[in-house]
C-alpha cells in the first residue's frame, strides 16, 4: 500500500506479519518517509516492478520463500537499492548469509525502533529536523522548573568535553540524559558506548574495559577491543559506576588520567580519546566515607554533576510524560493511543512513583493491556494510595518487614530481576549454569530474561 502523499524517500517493507508491517510502516511514516508493504516474495517482486525504492526492509522468513530471495532478486535487477533483512533473535547464520547475498545490514527481532531509525537515517542520509535532532521518544519532556533546569544544564554540558556525573534515583532517565549530551556535542558523530558496571563479572572487568591480545589467556583466540577502544572518538557511559570493585577503580583512574589503556597480554599502551559520563543511583560521597569508592576517582568523574529529579518533584509534568509513553506504546502495538481519564490522571499525580519514570512506563503498559478500552480509568492503574491513617501504619509494617513501597507486582519483578542477575554474574553470564543455580529450566530463564529486559553485557 503506497501512501498518497508524495515523499522524498520511499521504502519497501516485506513481512507476512501484519503487526510487524504496521509497526515498521508507522515508524517510517513518522520519520517523513513513504512506505509500500508486501507480504510475500511474489508480492515484493510485483512492488519492485511498479516503483523505484530507496530502501528495502525484508523479513527472513516469508510464506513463499526466504528474504534472501528478495535480496538476490534486487541484486539481479542491477539497481542501487540497499536491502536490510530482519532475522530471528540470535540467528547469526541467517545474518551472515544475508550479508553475503548482498544485504548491507540486518536487524534482529524483536526490532528495536531506535536501531531501525538509526539504520534508515544512515542509508537515506536524512536531514535532522530543527528542534528534533534526537530519536523520537528520546527527549527530556516536562516544563517543571526541575526538568527545565536539567535541559538547560545538559545543553551547556554538551558544549564541553568535561567528565559528567549524572546522579539520581533509579528510573529517572540518567542514561537518556547522557545520550542527549552526547548527541548535542562535538562527539555526536562518534560512538556512544553504554556500560552497566554492575553487570560485568569482576574476573572479566579488565578484559572487557581494556581488551586483550590473542593468547593473553585461555580462550583468547584473537585480538579484541574493550569498551575504551570501542568508544574512541565518542562517549563512554559508565552506568552504576559505584558497583566497580576497588581494584578496577584504580585501573580506571589511570586510564582516565593517562588517556591510554593497555590490553591484556600487550606490552605497550594505546592512546584513547573518550569522554566519560558516569551515573549511579547510590550516594558516592557516603561510599567514599565507607571506603568503598576512591576519592581521587570521584574527583576525576564528578567534574560537573547533573542531577535527574525524581518524578515526585515534577508532578505537574506527569500528564505530559504519560501522554508520550501512551503514544509510544500505541505505535508499538499498531493502534491508537489510549487516553487517561481525569480521575486516572489525578491518581497518577498523587502517587509517589518510587520507581520514577520506569515505573510510570510499567504502570501504563499494564493499564493499557488490562483495560483494552480507549480510556484508562483509575482502577486500571492499580496504584491507588492507601488512606493517610492506614498508609502510615501499613507503610511502617512493610518497612519493618524489609519490603519496598513499590506495588506488589513491581516489587516481585525487582526481586526476580535481582536473583537472576546475581545468578548470571556468578556464572559469568552462562545461562545454562544460571538456570541450574536458580532451579529453573533454560527455557524458563530465557523467558524471564526477555520479560524483565535482562540482557547480556555488551561485548
Amino acid at each position: 500500500m503506497t501512501k498518497a502523499l508524495p515523499r522524498e524517500s520511499l521504502v519497501l517493507v516485506v513481512d507476512d506479519e501484519p503487526d510487524i508491517r504496521e509497526l515498521l510502516e508507522l515508524t517510517l511514516i513518522r520519520m517523513g518517509i513513504g512506505v509500500v508493504v508486501a507480504g510475500s516474495v511474489a508480492e515484493a517482486r510485483e512492488r519492485l516492478a511498479e516503483s523505484k525504492f530507496d530502501l528495502c526492509l525484508t523479513d527472513m522468513r516469508l510464506p513463499d520463500g526466504e528474504g534472501l530471495e528478495v535480496v538476490r532478486h534486487i541484486a539481479s535487477l542491477g539497481v542501487d537499492l540497499p536491502v536490510a533483512v530482519i532475522t530471528a533473535y540470535g540467528s547469526a547464520e541467517n545474518a551472515v548469509a544475508a550479508l553475503k547475498a548482498g544485504a548491507f545490514d540486518y536487524l534482529s527481532k524483536p526490532v528495536g525502533l531506535d536501531q531501525l531509525r538509526a539504520l534508515v537515517k544512515s542509508v537515506l542520509s536524512l536531514p535532522e529536523r530543527e528542534g528534533g535532532r534526537h530519536l523520537e521518544g528520546q527527549q527530556i519532556l516536562g516544563e517543571s522548573p526541575a526538568l527545565r533546569q536539567v535541559r538547560e544544564l545538559a545543553a551547556k554540558l554538551a558544549r564541553t568535553q568535561a567528565p559528567v556525573y549524572v546522579s539520581g534515583e533509579s528510573g529517572t532517565g540518567k542514561e537518556l540524559a547522557a545520550r542527549l549530551i552526547h548527541a548535542d556535542g562535538a562527539r555526536r558523530s562518534g560512538p556512544f558506548v553504554p556500560v552497566n558496571c554492575g553487570a560485568i563479572p569482576e574476573a572479566l572487568m579488565e578484559s572487557e574495559f581494556f581488551g586483550y591480545r590473542k593468547g593473553a589467556f585461555t580462550g583468547a583466540e584473537q585480538d579484541r577491543d574493550g569498551f575504551f577502544q570501542a568508544a574512541h572518538g565518542g562517549t563512554l557511559f559508565l552506568d552504576e559506576v559505584a558497583d566497580l570493585p576497588l581494584a578496577m577503580q584504580v585501573k580506571l583512574l589511570r586510564a582516565i588520567q593517562e588517556k591510554k589503556v593497555r590490553k591484556l597480554g600487550a606490552t605497550q599502551e594505546d592512546p584513547v580519546d573518550v569522554r566519560i559520563i558516569c551515573a549511579t543511583h547510590q550516594n558516592l560521597a557516603r561510599l567514599i566515607e565507607d571506603g568503598r569508592f576512591r576519592q581521587d576517582l570521584f574527583y576525576r568523574l564528578n567534574v560537573i554533576e547533573l542531577r535527574m529529579p525524581p518524578l515526585r518533584e515534577c508532578r505537574e509534568d506527569i500528564g505530559r510524560i504519560a501522554g508520550a509513553i501512551l503514544a509510544r506504546l500505541a505505535i508499538q502495538a499498531g493502534g491508537q493511543p489510549a487516553a487517561l481519564s481525569p480521575s486516572a490522571l489525578e491518581a497518577l499525580a498523587k502517587y509517589d512513583f518510587p520507581g520514577n519514570i520506569r515505573e510510570l512506563e510499567n504502570v501504563l503498559e499494564r493499564a493499557t493491556a488490562l483495560s483494552g478500552a480507549a480510556q484508562i480509568g483509575p482502577d486500571d492503574l492499580r496504584i491507588a494510595p492507601l488512606p493517610e491513617e492506614e498508609g502510615d501504619a501499613n507503610g511502617g509494617a512493610r518497612e519493618a518487614a524489609g519490603l519496598s513501597n513499590l506495588p506488589l507486582p513491581d516489587y516481585l519483578d525487582r526481586v526476580e530481576r535481582d536473583a537472576i542477575t546475581q545468578a548470571l554474574n556468578r556464572t559469568g553470564f552462562n545461562r545454562t549454569a544460571a538456570a541450574k543455580l536458580l532451579g529453573v529450566t533454560f527455557r524458563a530463564l530465557r523467558y524471564r530474561m526477555q520479560r524483565l529486559a535482562i540482557r547480556e553485557p555488551e561485548q
